[in-house]
């Protein structure tokens, strides 16, 4: 058992969108209110590909929510638990006993749909009453409404297969975010005038829309620049289906290779296409560059 008390909020936090949002800052307000510190609580899969046999396609990776976590919300303590078979088939009770008696529970705060245990027998209701039997506090969060639309990771994952940014962005809270270790690529961008820095979407996590995005880039020493990244499979370089994730910094200039970088996607500029030859796809990045310059100076104010 740990020797602090720990505020928890638990639940999966895929994208860490506006609804989590207000478990977290609950769970701040909670922690702060009693001296403890305020954790949060998830899984480092998704419960639906072991208990449907499916595969949910994330918005995150589990490292990615953690950063999300620490870098918006301040809240550093993340504890990731392994869904497998044993905690998939715990009875709820025993779930949360083993849970407070490991992390020295004070209070927990979950939303309303939240359900765990065996075959889901546990509801956010049911963990109410049962904290107040053991002297746990506990909030259930209702669901929060954007336009009149419950906030759910389920629908922000369908805005970003279709390349819709800036809305995700509304319903997230923040822009959508790929961090990733610098690559080497194949070098071409060099030779047509506009360098990137080559990254990967990690396998389980969705990858958006193909196309050509309006992003911003920042660096592990603070600093960003606005930046065009390339979605896709590059069809007028290469006949490989493996999706990569280029991005031209502009204003940039430096080797960034074996760097960790962030990708934030802010507006779908236009779909990847096939060009005949690489003077027509070099005229093309040039345009695609003045236009994520001109995206950021008309959003200038809105964006800060």
């Amino acid at each position: 058992m740990a020797d602090f008390k720990r505020a928890v909020a638990i639940g999966f936090f895929d994208g860490v969108h506006i609804g989590h949002a207000a478990l977290l800052e609950k769970t701040k307000q909670r922690a702060a209110g009693s001296g403890a510190v305020p954790s949060v609580v998830s899984f480092d899969v998704h419960p639906d590909n072991l208990v449907f046999g499916g595969e949910v396609k994330l918005i995150n990776s589990a490292v990615g929510r953690e950063d999300l976590i620490r870098r918006l919300f301040g809240i550093d303590d993340v504890v990731f638990l392994h869904f497998n078979r044993y905690l998939m088939r715990m009875p709820w009770r025993e779930f949360i006993d083993s849970l407070t008696a490991e992390l020295n529970i004070s209070h927990i705060v979950v939303g309303h749909d939240f359900c765990f245990g065996y075959k889901g027998e546990g509801t956010a209701e049911k963990l109410r009453g049962y904290c107040g039997d053991k002297g746990i506090g506990c909030d259930v969060i209702p669901a929060v409404r954007l336009d009149g639309r419950v906030v759910s990771s389920t629908y922000i994952r369908s805005l970003l297969e279709n390349g819709e940014m800036e809305e995700a962005r509304r319903y997230l809270g923040h822009p959508h975010v790929l961090t990733d270790t610098v690559r080497s690529g194949c070098h071409l961008g060099s030779t047509l005038g506009a360098p990137t820095i080559n990254m990967v979407f990690p396998e389980g996590v969705l990858i958006p829309r193909h196309g050509v995005y309006a992003t911003r880039v920042c660096l592990e020493d603070g600093e960003s620049y606005p930046a065009v990244t390339n979605v896709g499979v590059r069809p007028t370089v290469s006949g490989d289906a493996r999706v990569s994730v280029e991005s031209h910094l502009l204003d940039f200039s430096g080797n960034l290779y074996g760097h960790r970088a962030r990708v934030e996607f802010y507006s779908f500029l236009r779909d990847e296409v096939k060009f005949a030859d690489y003077e027509e796809l070099s005229a093309q990045i040039s345009r695609d560059m003045e236009a994520a310059r001109e995206y950021f100076e008309k959003n200038k104010n809105r964006l800060a």
